[in-house]
C-alpha cells in the first residue's frame, strides 16, 4: 500500500488514462479526488464521476467525486478546498484532462482553438495553482502532466498547430514548475505514452477501431505513473518521460500484455519520431 493515505486530485478522470491512474494508485490506498465534467453518461464517452469513484472504491481507495471544468478558476479553487476538507490535504496532482483537434489552421474554428488552449494550457496552470498551498505541506508531492516531450520537427508543427501548442504549452510549464519548485520540494514531470492508447479520443477523433486495434491499454500510462510518483520529489523532476522508458528502469521489459492486439503492429504516437 505504497500510497496509503495519500491523496491524489487527477482532472479528466472518468475514463481512459485518467481512469487507469486513478485505479492503480486506489489499489495502493490512495484517495483519489476525480475532478471532471462528466456528471451524467454519453454514450460516446462513457464514465462519470460517479461511475469513476464507484470503480475507486472497488479498487480498494477512497474516493471525492467532484464536478470540475478545469476552465473555471472557482471550479478548480473548489475541487482543492473539497479535496483538502475530505482528506486532509493534497500530495499528488494529475493534470489529464485534455481537449484535442489535429486540424490545420484554416479548418480550425476559433471556439476550438480556445478550448484546446483553455483546457490545456489555462486548466492546467490553474490546478496547479490551487493545489500548490497544500502540496507544498506533503512530504512528497508530485505533479505529473500528460503531455510530450517537445519537439520542434516541423512534422509535428506543420500539419495541427493549435493542438500542437497546446501540448507543448503543457510541458512548458511542467519544465517551468520543475524550476520554480525545485526547493520546496515539489516534483514536476510531463509523461507521454510511446504508443497510441486505446481510448475515447482515439477510437472517435483519430482512427476509429483500426487505430484502436494498434494502441495499447491505458494502463501503461497508469504503471509508468505509478513508478514516477514513488520517487523523491527533490531528485525526480523536469522530466518528460515516455511510458516505455519509465517502465524499462523499473525493469519491467515485455509489454506484450498492453497491446490491444497481442503480436500486432503498434502505432506510435503523436509528437513522437519513429
Amino acid at each position: 500500500m505504497i500510497f496509503k493515505d495519500k491523496t491524489a486530485v487527477i482532472s479528466g478522470a472518468t475514463r481512459g488514462i485518467g481512469k487507469a491512474i486513478a485505479l492503480k494508485l486506489a489499489a495502493q490506498g490512495a484517495n483519489i479526488v476525480i475532478a471532471a465534467k462528466s456528471v451524467t453518461e454519453n454514450e460516446k464517452l462513457g464514465g462519470t464521476i460517479y461511475s469513476a469513484a464507484e470503480e475507486v472504491h472497488a479498487a480498494g481507495g477512497n474516493a471525492l467525486p467532484v464536478a470540475c471544468d478545469v476552465r473555471s478558476e472557482e471550479q478548480v479553487q473548489n475541487v482543492m478546498k473539497a479535496a483538502v476538507e475530505a482528506f486532509g490535504g493534497i500530495d499528488i496532482l494529475i493534470n489529464n484532462a485534455s481537449a484535442i483537434s489535429l486540424t490545420d489552421t484554416a479548418a480550425t474554428p476559433q471556439k476550438r482553438y480556445d478550448l484546446m488552449q483553455e483546457i490545456n494550457v489555462r486548466g492546467s496552470f490553474l490546478m496547479v495553482q490551487a493545489a500548490l498551498p497544500h502540496l507544498k505541506k506533503s512530504s512528497n508531492a508530485h505533479i505529473l502532466s500528460l503531455s510530450p516531450p517537445i519537439n520542434l520537427n516541423p512534422k509535428w508543427l506543420g500539419p495541427h498547430i493549435a493542438y500542437t501548442i497546446s501540448k507543448y504549452n503543457m510541458s512548458l510549464l511542467i519544465l517551468g514548475w520543475a524550476a520554480e519548485f525545485k526547493k520546496i520540494p515539489v516534483a514536476a514531470n510531463a509523461l507521454w505514452p510511446k504508443t497510441t492508447i486505446d481510448t475515447a479520443a482515439v477510437r472517435n477523433l483519430l482512427g476509429g477501431q483500426t487505430l484502436a486495434n494498434m494502441s495499447r491499454t491505458p494502463q501503461i500510462v497508469a504503471d509508468a505513473a505509478f513508478y514516477i510518483l514513488q520517487k523523491e520529489a527533490g531528485s525526480c523532476t523536469g522530466n518528460c518521460f515516455l511510458d516505455e522508458d519509465v517502465l524499462k528502469e523499473a525493469g519491467i521489459t515485455n509489454f506484450d500484455a498492453y497491446a490491444i492486439t497481442p503480436g500486432g503492429p503498434l502505432y506510435t504516437d503523436l509528437f513522437l519520431d519513429s
